[in-house]
């Protein structure tokens, strides 16, 4: 708690059941932004980029059940989760009825191998029927990681304090960051984008990789340095 005192975040004072939403954002004076996270199952370090949970192909193209307009709950073919792996999350429908429509997922139980059913946070906009096809997303800043070289989820942010496992605190996701290079190095002005051969690091902007920012300076090979980041 005390490194988000020092780096002018606000204190974080329940680390086991913290009043602080998973991704609520804060805007420090000079403009840099954060959102609160929770580690996954290894600490975070200083530096380093981060990703949120790895996707689960397994909890997409899921079949919906007949549901009303203005439920605010929904029940799905079989399913496996733990109890409120997706709480925060989202799910989303891709297959009509409901096509392009969204839900916050607000709490459910552990199932395995059965019909799940989930409370949501807003409404049924579009009744759903059985061939509704549904995508759950986990909240992004619940259970981040270092960014691996290779992708297996979003990039959310550098981590400014060391998390301990499962731990509640603070990522840095725009503005001036000090972020580590993988072993190419960084020039100066150049965009960046996560690194797909160092975990944790940047490299000079890939076609077909996302743009996560500049750097503010140049960096050395494996060294930190300025990344002024885009991701929020």
């Amino acid at each position: 708690m005390a490194s988000n005192i020092t780096a002018g975040l606000p204190a974080v004072l329940d680390e086991t059941n913290p009043s602080i939403s998973l991704g609520a954002e804060y805007i420090a004076p000079d403009g840099r932004k954060y959102r609160f996270a929770r580690a996954g199952a290894a600490a975070l370090v200083v530096g380093n980029l981060l990703e949120g949970p790895a996707e689960d192909t397994g909890d997409q193209g899921i079949a919906a059940t007949t549901t009303a307009v203005d439920a605010t709950s929904m029940t799905t073919a079989a399913m496996t989760v733990t109890a409120n792996q997706y709480a925060g999350g989202y799910v989303t429908v891709t297959v009509t009825p409901g096509l392009g429509t969204m839900y916050k997922i607000k709490s459910h139980a552990a199932y395995t191998a059965a019909a799940a059913t989930f409370l949501l946070e807003e409404p049924i906009q579009v009744a759903l029927t059985s061939i509704s096809r549904l995508d759950f997303v986990a909240n992004p800043y619940n259970g981040v990681i270092q960014s691996p070289a290779t992708a297996t989820g979003p990039v959310v942010g550098v981590a400014v304090n060391n998390l301990a496992i499962n731990g509640y605190g603070w990522i840095q996701t725009g503005g001036p960051c000090n972020v580590l290079a993988d072993a190419g190095g960084v020039t100066v002005g150049a965009a960046v984008s996560k690194s797909n051969a160092t975990a944790g690091a940047v490299e000079v902007g890939v076609a077909g990789q996302a743009n996560i920012g500049y750097a503010m300076t140049g960096i050395a090979a494996s060294e930190n340095g300025l990344v002024f980041l885009r991701l929020a």
